[in-house]
């Protein structure tokens, strides 16, 4: 008798590339698309890899239709992660540069399109751990309450960055943002 397996849309954890979910299953790997490292297949048996939440679980090949379903799913449930954000018109080709005080130190010059990204993963990293939180079985709700006040404080921490998106439904908000919703 053949094995039940993960299907797609299934949330995995690899220690080496992170956090991802299965977009096919073969009849030894998983492929799996990464947050971080794009499209990977990985062995069943690979002992970095862990299975967080299943999904259709399945002996079958499955049918285009059922990857076209599976990939919607996925595409609703990580919609933010792999969102193209902009960069504001005037700050395209710009640079961050970070001074020291002490005037014999070198100065640091980061492109600004680095810098932005960089804040864009931190928003969006924010937002999965705020999913994974709410949906979590085992924390109870006032933990998921007191777990959720952290993450709004960080955003709101992260209001100062505001000024590089172009736009303004891409802002972070913290509890004075929260409320004004």
């Amino acid at each position: 008798m053949e094995e039940l397996t993960a299907g797609k849309g299934s949330r995995v954890q690899h220690a080496r590339y992170g956090p991802g979910v299965i977009i096919d299953v073969k009849y030894a790997q998983y492929v799996v698309t990464f947050m971080d490292q794009g499209i990977i297949e990985v062995d069943k048996t690979d002992p970095l890899f862990e299975i967080l939440h299943t999904e259709n679980r399945s002996i079958e090949v499955e049918t285009v239709s059922a990857v076209e379903t599976s990939l919607l799913k996925i595409l609703r449930l990580w919609s933010d992660v792999s969102e193209v954000v902009p960069l504001g018109d005037r700050w395209e080709g710009g640079t961050l540069l970070l001074q020291p005080k002490d005037p014999s130190l070198k100065a640091k010059e980061i492109p600004i399109e680095v810098f932005f990204h960089k804040i864009v993963m931190v928003r969006d990293r924010l937002r999965v751990l705020e999913q994974q939180v709410n949906s979590h079985k085992q924390l109870s709700d006032e933990d998921k309450i007191n777990m959720q006040q952290y993450i709004t404080r960080i955003y709101g921490s992260l209001t100062t960055f505001n000024v590089l998106f172009k736009q303004k439904e891409h802002w972070f908000a913290g509890e004075k943002g929260a409320k004004e919703d």
